[in-house]
Protein backbone atom coordinates (compact mmCIF):
# COMPACT_ATOMS: atom_id res chain seq x y z
CA UNK A 1 0.00 0.00 0.00
CA UNK A 2 1.37 3.60 -1.08
CA UNK A 3 0.85 4.92 2.26
CA UNK A 4 2.74 8.84 3.24
CA UNK A 5 1.92 10.32 6.97
CA UNK A 6 1.66 13.92 7.31
CA UNK A 7 1.32 15.67 10.96
CA UNK A 8 -0.49 18.93 11.55
CA UNK A 9 1.69 21.05 14.05
CA UNK A 10 -0.52 20.55 16.95
CA UNK A 11 1.07 17.00 17.90
CA UNK A 12 3.82 16.40 15.74
CA UNK A 13 5.79 14.44 18.04
CA UNK A 14 2.44 12.24 17.99
CA UNK A 15 2.77 12.40 14.29
CA UNK A 16 6.81 11.46 14.20
CA UNK A 17 5.66 8.18 16.56
CA UNK A 18 3.11 6.92 14.09
CA UNK A 19 4.68 7.48 11.51
CA UNK A 20 7.94 5.52 13.03
CA UNK A 21 5.42 2.32 13.99
CA UNK A 22 4.29 2.20 10.33
CA UNK A 23 7.99 2.25 9.43
CA UNK A 24 7.46 5.53 7.16
CA UNK A 25 9.23 8.84 7.19
CA UNK A 26 6.94 11.22 8.17
CA UNK A 27 5.73 13.72 4.76
CA UNK A 28 7.44 17.22 4.58
CA UNK A 29 4.59 19.55 4.26
CA UNK A 30 5.11 23.54 5.12
CA UNK A 31 3.11 25.28 7.22
CA UNK A 32 3.61 28.94 7.62
CA UNK A 33 1.32 32.21 8.89
CA UNK A 34 1.65 35.21 7.19
CA UNK A 35 1.81 38.53 8.80
CA UNK A 36 -2.11 39.05 8.76
CA UNK A 37 -2.64 35.92 10.12
CA UNK A 38 -3.60 34.15 7.27
CA UNK A 39 -2.56 30.35 6.81
CA UNK A 40 -0.57 28.55 4.45
CA UNK A 41 0.40 25.16 3.34
CA UNK A 42 2.35 23.74 0.87
CA UNK A 43 3.24 19.96 0.24
CA UNK A 44 6.52 19.38 -0.23
CA UNK A 45 6.33 15.47 -1.97
CA UNK A 46 3.92 14.45 -4.45
CA UNK A 47 1.04 12.67 -3.28
CA UNK A 48 -0.26 11.67 -6.24
CA UNK A 49 -2.44 8.20 -6.19
CA UNK A 50 -1.49 7.77 -2.67
CA UNK A 51 -3.27 7.00 0.31
CA UNK A 52 -2.54 9.38 2.59
CA UNK A 53 -3.36 9.74 6.43
CA UNK A 54 -3.16 13.24 8.06
CA UNK A 55 -3.07 13.21 12.12
CA UNK A 56 -3.90 16.79 13.92
CA UNK A 57 -5.17 16.88 17.51
CA UNK A 58 -8.49 19.62 17.65
CA UNK A 59 -6.86 20.87 21.18
CA UNK A 60 -6.10 24.58 21.75
CA UNK A 61 -6.49 26.72 19.19
CA UNK A 62 -9.06 24.29 18.18
CA UNK A 63 -10.06 26.47 15.46
CA UNK A 64 -7.17 27.25 14.03
CA UNK A 65 -5.98 23.54 14.31
CA UNK A 66 -9.20 22.16 12.48
CA UNK A 67 -8.56 24.82 9.65
CA UNK A 68 -5.10 23.82 9.33
CA UNK A 69 -6.25 19.93 9.01
CA UNK A 70 -8.59 21.17 6.29
CA UNK A 71 -5.75 23.17 4.66
CA UNK A 72 -3.39 19.83 4.76
CA UNK A 73 -6.47 17.94 3.16
CA UNK A 74 -6.88 20.55 0.21
CA UNK A 75 -3.61 20.38 -0.24
CA UNK A 76 -3.58 16.54 -0.70
CA UNK A 77 -6.66 16.55 -2.44
CA UNK A 78 -5.35 18.65 -5.33
CA UNK A 79 -2.55 16.86 -5.16
CA UNK A 80 -3.97 13.79 -6.55
CA UNK A 81 -4.12 11.99 -3.54
CA UNK A 82 -6.00 8.68 -3.93
CA UNK A 83 -7.66 8.09 -0.53
CA UNK A 84 -7.59 10.46 2.07
CA UNK A 85 -7.58 9.66 6.08
CA UNK A 86 -8.00 11.69 9.23
CA UNK A 87 -6.78 10.79 12.75
CA UNK A 88 -7.49 13.06 15.43
CA UNK A 89 -6.08 11.51 18.44
CA UNK A 90 -8.16 14.13 20.45
CA UNK A 91 -11.20 15.77 19.02
CA UNK A 92 -12.51 18.80 19.93
CA UNK A 93 -16.38 20.24 20.45
CA UNK A 94 -17.59 16.31 21.33
CA UNK A 95 -18.65 17.79 23.91
CA UNK A 96 -21.12 19.80 22.25
CA UNK A 97 -23.58 16.73 20.81
CA UNK A 98 -26.77 18.26 21.83
CA UNK A 99 -28.26 21.53 22.24
CA UNK A 100 -29.37 22.52 25.92
CA UNK A 101 -31.26 25.71 25.14
CA UNK A 102 -32.53 26.94 21.89
CA UNK A 103 -30.15 29.56 21.04
CA UNK A 104 -27.11 27.17 21.19
CA UNK A 105 -25.32 26.01 18.46
CA UNK A 106 -24.15 22.57 17.58
CA UNK A 107 -20.84 22.50 17.53
CA UNK A 108 -20.05 18.46 17.34
CA UNK A 109 -22.12 18.63 14.22
CA UNK A 110 -21.30 21.24 12.48
CA UNK A 111 -17.38 20.16 13.21
CA UNK A 112 -18.54 16.69 11.54
CA UNK A 113 -19.58 18.74 8.73
CA UNK A 114 -16.41 20.45 8.11
CA UNK A 115 -14.64 17.74 8.36
CA UNK A 116 -16.90 16.04 5.44
CA UNK A 117 -15.83 18.72 3.22
CA UNK A 118 -12.65 17.88 3.72
CA UNK A 119 -12.48 15.00 0.91
CA UNK A 120 -11.78 12.77 3.96
CA UNK A 121 -13.44 8.54 3.01
CA UNK A 122 -12.40 7.71 6.70
CA UNK A 123 -12.19 9.40 10.32
CA UNK A 124 -10.02 7.76 13.05
CA UNK A 125 -10.47 9.37 16.88
CA UNK A 126 -9.53 8.15 20.38
CA UNK A 127 -11.82 8.50 22.95
CA UNK A 128 -14.81 10.51 21.27
CA UNK A 129 -16.55 12.56 24.89
CA UNK A 130 -19.70 11.64 23.43
CA UNK A 131 -20.21 7.96 21.70
CA UNK A 132 -23.18 8.78 19.87
CA UNK A 133 -21.58 11.84 18.08
CA UNK A 134 -20.69 9.36 15.88
CA UNK A 135 -24.20 9.56 13.85
CA UNK A 136 -22.80 12.81 13.07
CA UNK A 137 -20.29 11.66 10.00
CA UNK A 138 -21.10 10.77 7.11
CA UNK A 139 -18.31 8.94 6.34
CA UNK A 140 -17.10 5.36 8.25
CA UNK A 141 -15.01 6.36 11.58
CA UNK A 142 -12.81 4.33 13.44
CA UNK A 143 -13.58 5.06 17.78
CA UNK A 144 -10.83 4.16 19.24
CA UNK A 145 -10.60 2.89 22.75
CA UNK A 146 -7.22 3.56 24.53
CA UNK A 147 -8.85 2.57 28.47
CA UNK A 148 -6.73 -0.82 28.24
CA UNK A 149 -3.56 0.82 27.54
CA UNK A 150 -4.22 2.92 30.48
CA UNK A 151 -5.29 0.40 32.53
CA UNK A 152 -2.15 -1.50 32.25
CA UNK A 153 -0.14 1.60 33.05
CA UNK A 154 -2.11 1.82 36.31
CA UNK A 155 -1.94 -1.56 37.12
CA UNK A 156 0.79 -1.03 39.79
CA UNK A 157 -1.37 1.28 41.54
CA UNK A 158 -4.36 -0.99 41.34
CA UNK A 159 -3.88 -3.43 44.11
CA UNK A 160 -5.39 -4.02 46.85
CA UNK A 161 -6.73 -1.36 48.93
CA UNK A 162 -7.29 0.82 45.96
CA UNK A 163 -11.03 1.99 44.95
CA UNK A 164 -11.96 3.44 41.46
CA UNK A 165 -13.55 6.41 41.43
CA UNK A 166 -16.12 7.91 39.00
CA UNK A 167 -16.25 11.66 39.01
CA UNK A 168 -19.81 11.68 37.40
CA UNK A 169 -22.73 9.62 35.94
CA UNK A 170 -21.18 10.31 32.88
CA UNK A 171 -18.32 8.37 33.40
CA UNK A 172 -19.98 5.37 35.44
CA UNK A 173 -19.75 2.79 32.36
CA UNK A 174 -16.03 3.28 31.82
CA UNK A 175 -15.17 3.60 35.72
CA UNK A 176 -16.74 0.28 35.64
CA UNK A 177 -14.66 -0.99 32.75
CA UNK A 178 -11.63 -0.12 35.00
CA UNK A 179 -13.01 -1.59 38.19
CA UNK A 180 -13.54 -4.87 36.64
CA UNK A 181 -10.57 -4.94 34.90
CA UNK A 182 -8.73 -4.50 37.98
CA UNK A 183 -10.77 -6.63 40.55
CA UNK A 184 -11.67 -3.32 42.63
CA UNK A 185 -14.78 -1.64 43.97
CA UNK A 186 -16.26 1.36 42.66
CA UNK A 187 -17.57 4.63 43.79
CA UNK A 188 -19.47 7.71 42.03
CA UNK A 189 -19.74 10.93 42.89
CA UNK A 190 -22.20 12.96 41.88
CA UNK A 191 -21.97 16.67 40.41
CA UNK A 192 -23.46 19.59 39.40
CA UNK A 193 -22.03 21.56 36.48
CA UNK A 194 -22.34 25.56 37.25
CA UNK A 195 -20.25 26.44 34.39
CA UNK A 196 -17.72 25.81 32.09
CA UNK A 197 -15.54 25.75 34.79
CA UNK A 198 -16.87 25.05 38.29
CA UNK A 199 -18.98 22.27 39.29
CA UNK A 200 -20.49 21.03 42.91
CA UNK A 201 -20.22 17.46 44.32
CA UNK A 202 -23.94 16.60 45.46
CA UNK A 203 -23.67 13.19 46.96
CA UNK A 204 -20.79 9.84 46.92
CA UNK A 205 -22.37 6.06 46.54
CA UNK A 206 -19.78 4.04 47.81
CA UNK A 207 -17.03 2.91 50.22
CA UNK A 208 -13.60 4.90 49.96
CA UNK A 209 -12.47 5.45 53.58
CA UNK A 210 -8.74 4.08 53.95
CA UNK A 211 -8.76 3.38 50.30
CA UNK A 212 -6.59 4.67 47.72
CA UNK A 213 -8.84 6.37 44.82
CA UNK A 214 -7.99 6.02 41.62
CA UNK A 215 -9.87 8.71 39.59
CA UNK A 216 -10.84 7.67 35.86
CA UNK A 217 -12.48 10.28 32.95
CA UNK A 218 -11.77 10.50 29.40
CA UNK A 219 -10.79 14.03 29.63
CA UNK A 220 -9.34 16.62 31.71
CA UNK A 221 -9.90 19.89 30.72
CA UNK A 222 -9.58 22.48 33.34
CA UNK A 223 -9.73 19.63 36.20
CA UNK A 224 -12.85 21.30 37.64
CA UNK A 225 -14.17 17.77 38.04
CA UNK A 226 -11.35 15.60 38.91
CA UNK A 227 -10.38 18.33 41.59
CA UNK A 228 -14.19 18.31 43.17
CA UNK A 229 -13.98 14.85 42.89
CA UNK A 230 -10.51 14.37 44.69
CA UNK A 231 -11.73 17.03 47.50
CA UNK A 232 -15.31 14.77 48.06
CA UNK A 233 -13.22 11.30 48.69
CA UNK A 234 -10.84 13.22 51.05
CA UNK A 235 -13.48 14.35 53.09
CA UNK A 236 -15.05 10.67 53.21
CA UNK A 237 -12.00 9.82 54.24
CA UNK A 238 -10.20 7.96 51.74
CA UNK A 239 -6.02 7.90 51.78
CA UNK A 240 -4.69 10.87 50.31
CA UNK A 241 -3.05 8.49 47.36
CA UNK A 242 -4.53 9.77 44.68
CA UNK A 243 -3.86 8.89 41.09
CA UNK A 244 -5.84 10.21 38.44
CA UNK A 245 -6.24 8.04 34.80
CA UNK A 246 -7.41 10.12 32.24
CA UNK A 247 -7.20 9.44 27.84
CA UNK A 248 -7.14 13.35 26.95
CA UNK A 249 -4.82 15.59 29.26
CA UNK A 250 -5.90 18.97 27.91
CA UNK A 251 -4.85 20.70 30.94
CA UNK A 252 -5.68 24.44 30.27
CA UNK A 253 -6.14 27.62 32.48
CA UNK A 254 -6.26 26.47 36.49
CA UNK A 255 -5.98 22.86 35.89
CA UNK A 256 -2.51 22.26 36.87
CA UNK A 257 -2.72 24.59 40.18
CA UNK A 258 -6.35 22.73 41.06
CA UNK A 259 -4.24 19.69 40.94
CA UNK A 260 -1.58 20.16 43.12
CA UNK A 261 -3.86 21.60 45.05
CA UNK A 262 -5.64 18.00 46.20
CA UNK A 263 -3.39 16.99 45.91
CA UNK A 264 -2.94 14.73 43.46
CA UNK A 265 -0.23 12.12 43.38
CA UNK A 266 0.16 10.95 39.47
CA UNK A 267 -1.81 11.40 36.58
CA UNK A 268 -1.59 8.95 33.62
CA UNK A 269 -3.13 9.53 30.77
CA UNK A 270 -2.07 8.98 26.71
CA UNK A 271 -0.27 11.23 24.58
CA UNK A 272 -3.48 12.56 22.50
CA UNK A 273 -2.27 15.81 23.57
CA UNK A 274 1.42 16.89 23.73
CA UNK A 275 2.12 16.39 27.66
CA UNK A 276 2.76 19.46 29.87
CA UNK A 277 6.40 19.70 30.88
CA UNK A 278 7.28 20.92 35.03
CA UNK A 279 4.16 19.75 36.29
CA UNK A 280 4.18 19.44 40.23
CA UNK A 281 3.19 15.64 40.30
CA UNK A 282 3.99 12.46 38.44
CA UNK A 283 2.92 12.17 34.76
CA UNK A 284 3.21 9.01 33.10
CA UNK A 285 2.38 9.31 29.18
CA UNK A 286 1.04 6.31 27.16
CA UNK A 287 1.76 6.43 23.25
CA UNK A 288 -1.68 5.66 21.07
CA UNK A 289 0.60 5.22 18.64
CA UNK A 290 0.85 2.10 17.85
CA UNK A 291 -3.02 1.70 18.99
CA UNK A 292 -3.60 4.25 15.86
CA UNK A 293 -0.99 2.03 13.25
CA UNK A 294 -3.10 -1.11 13.93
CA UNK A 295 -6.67 0.98 13.35
CA UNK A 296 -4.34 2.20 10.03
CA UNK A 297 -2.89 -0.86 9.06
CA UNK A 298 -6.43 -2.86 9.43
CA UNK A 299 -8.71 0.00 7.32
CA UNK A 300 -5.64 0.10 4.46
CA UNK A 301 -5.46 -3.47 4.65
CA UNK A 302 -1.20 -3.05 5.18
CA UNK A 303 0.77 -5.49 6.85
CA UNK A 304 3.50 -5.36 9.22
Amino acid sequence: MDLTVFSGTANRPLGEALARELERSLGKCHIERFPDGELHVELQEDVRGRTVCLIQSTVPPVGENLLELLMMADACWRGGAARLMAVLPYFGYARQDRRATPGEALGGKLVADLLERGHFERLVAVNLHTPSLEGCFAMPLEHLDAAHLLAEAARPHAGPGAVVVSPDLGAVKLAERYARQWGLPLAIVHKRRTSGSEVNVRGLVGEVRGLRPIIVDDLISTAGTIAATAEAVLEAGSADDITVVATHALLVGPAVERLSQVPVRRLISSDSVVPRTGLPFHHEVVSLAPLIADAIRRVTGERR
